[in-house]
């Protein structure tokens, strides 16, 4: 296939990649995360302009990169088409102003044969935004490592297992590093947003699947990409993660001053990590 052209370069983020790596590396300094040595399965990143979600998702991406990868498989939610199962983008290379990034061929046709709800859809992907903004951190801090990327359509239950499993049949051996790309809560005032968010990082930070499951079923408005960030988490539990730690939350209002209208940002981290672990929240 062509190389998917990037959609938001030069709006979300910069476009060229003199401008954009000084941006990534400022975030990039900024996160400290604090986590015992072990292996990293999976992050939790936001998909925001990178003025406002970038200083979050920093924190996820500069704790994955203490170690290598074969692969990064990006779960994202489709905000612009409706569509049943999950949408692969099967293979060539996603646009980025760091270069190409490209596409693992056989990881994914590995997929689609591991389950019906994963198809070679990759139309869907042509505007979509929630995976290609974690480009800019992958490119530049795991450069050359090949990506998967996955949208979920509908956010259904069976689609949130039949995904997870299939990610843990696939990658059971692979030193593969999940993404679920979710911002939080929208366009509450900064108060309401924190007590809506404060749910779903509490199961996140109990690693229960399950309950996000059910909370994003009495809650959906929580997490525009809780289905993939279901699938990521049940998946990094079935391939051995044992802990979560919450690396980072904030809103769209520390960055733009209007706390009357924000959007909330988690970064957070899944894995197997030595004694207890720390993080940096609100």
């Amino acid at each position: 296939m062509p190389v998917r052209p990037a959609a938001v370069a030069g709006s979300w983020y910069p476009g060229t990649a003199a401008v954009l790596a000084r941006e990534v590396d400022r975030y990039v300094e900024q996160a400290v995360p604090d986590v015992p040595a072990g292996p990293v399965q999976a992050i939790v990143a936001p998909h925001a302009g990178l003025m406002y979600s970038g200083p979050v998702a920093a924190w996820a991406y500069r704790l994955a990169s203490r170690e290598p990868f074969d692969v990064a498989v990006l779960v994202g939610p489709s905000h612009f088409v409706a569509f049943d199962g999950v949408s692969l983008w099967p293979d060539g290379a996603f646009e980025t102003p760091f270069g190409p990034v490209g596409v693992d061929a056989g990881c994914a046709a590995a997929l689609v044969a591991a389950s019906p709800v994963i198809q070679p859809l990759p139309a869907v992907h042509r505007r979509e935004h929630s995976l290609e903004m974690q480009l800019p951190f992958l490119a530049r801090l795991l450069p050359g490592v090949p990506i998967v990327p996955l949208l979920m359509g509908y956010q259904v239950p069976d689609t949130m297992r039949a995904l997870g499993d299939a990610l843990a049949s696939v990658l059971e051996g692979r030193r593969a590093l999940l993404v679920a790309s979710t911002d939080l809560s929208h366009y509450h005032d900064a108060r309401t947003a924190w007590r809506m968010d404060s749910q779903v990082i509490e199961i996140i930070r109990r690693f229960d699947a399950e309950a996000l499951l059910d909370e994003l079923g009495r809650q959906p408005e929580h997490a525009c990409g809780g289905g993939p960030t279901v699938a990521v988490m049940r998946a990094a539990a079935a391939l051995g993660a044992r802990d979560a730690v919450i690396l980072k939350y904030a809103d769209s209002g520390d960055v733009s001053g209007d706390k009357d209208a924000v959007v909330g940002y988690l970064a957070a981290a899944l894995g197997t990590f030595g004694g207890e672990p720390t993080a940096e929240g609100r």
